[in-house]
């Protein structure tokens, strides 16, 4: 069995050298070129998040993907130049440094509509489509991995558009618990 639930954040950080062996090109809409390694996640994920905006589609919402698996290359590129353009304390409130990021697991996957032209911004949350994905995302396995509220235990800002790929039985276990990954791991 797979071990989806590991945590990863500024306390648990991975190597440059962590990738996954079970990466696929995401077959369900997606902001981003087949080529582009952001349009990877483990089968697993890929599999889920293809169900659960196929799911939406019968709701008559237009979800796609905007960014999924992320090296840890990439995210120092990511890091840095945000660096040069805010502040490190605004930047490290959005922006993990290498080896922190979710989207190295290829377990994370980012999620945006047509409404904020599939933008990554906070205003997502309060759309249908936003509302839908964080009601029924636990429903195929993934959590909201950084809710309202909760900044002060996930350390990052609220991510309406972040969800994270943990198995089934663990996503509704947070989902009716109102716990963040964090929590559960403090357990």
């Amino acid at each position: 069995m797979q071990n989806y639930t590991y945590l990863v954040n500024r306390e648990h950080i991975l190597e440059a050298g962590d990738v996954p062996k079970d990466l696929v090109i995401c077959k369900f809409p997606f902001c981003a070129e087949e080529s582009e390694e952001k349009r990877k996640l483990r089968q697993a994920a890929a599999d889920s998040a293809g169900r659960l905006l196929d799911y939406g589609k019968s709701f008559g919402y237009s979800l796609s993907g905007v960014s999924g698996y992320r090296s840890y290359e990439r995210q120092e590129e990511i890091y840095h130049q945000r660096l040069q353009e805010s502040p490190a304390e605004e930047v490290n409130q959005y922006v993990a440094m290498p080896g922190t990021s979710e989207h190295q697991t290829g377990l994370a996957l980012d999620v945006s509509s047509p409404g904020v032209n599939y933008e990554l911004e906070e205003v997502f949350g309060e759309t249908p489509e936003g509302k839908w994905l964080a009601v029924y995302a636990p429903m195929f396995g993934f959590i909201l991995r950084y809710p309202r509220g909760r900044e002060n235990i996930t350390g990052y800002a609220y991510e309406p558009w972040h969800i994270r790929y943990v198995g089934k039985s663990l996503s509704l276990y947070l989902s009716l618990t109102k716990m963040t990954l964090d929590e559960y791991h403090q357990i």
